[in-house]
């Protein structure tokens, strides 16, 4: 199970961001992941918590928003959208495509708590 040193890689990552932010413990995660990425998300959701234990992450909320498959046409140009098993133009039902968006994970933005303060987003 990779999706243990995903999220061990992720909580370094926050404790980055609650660096460089005045510090703080985190109560809120989102991530977006591709279908194509190679992380499975209800895996991810299930190592989160060992990975926290300890940290500024530990008891944070994770939300894990799906990214769709998106294709550009080398021949016609069109973006469209696309499924991970049938990576075809929408436009023109070319195979020559280029990826644009499904293989990603990203960390779209942080909620943390300070202790002055209400939560606040990092985006």
């Amino acid at each position: 199970m990779h999706e243990l040193s995903v999220c061990q890689a992720l909580v370094q990552q926050l404790e980055m961001v609650s660096a460089a932010n005045g510090g703080g413990s985190v109560a809120l995660v989102r991530l977006r992941i591709g279908p194509l990425s190679g992380v499975e998300g209800p895996l991810l959701q299930r190592a989160f918590p060992l990975a926290t234990a300890g940290t500024i992450a530990e008891g944070a909320e994770l939300i894990i928003e799906t990214a769709g498959v998106v294709v550009q046409c080398n021949d016609c140009g069109a973006t469209s959208d696309a499924t991970p098993n049938r990576m075809l133009c929408g436009a023109c039902n070319s195979y020559r495509v280029r990826m644009v968006s499904g293989d990603e994970m990203l960390l779209e933005s942080v909620e943390l708590e300070t202790a002055d303060a209400a939560p606040a987003e990092i985006s």
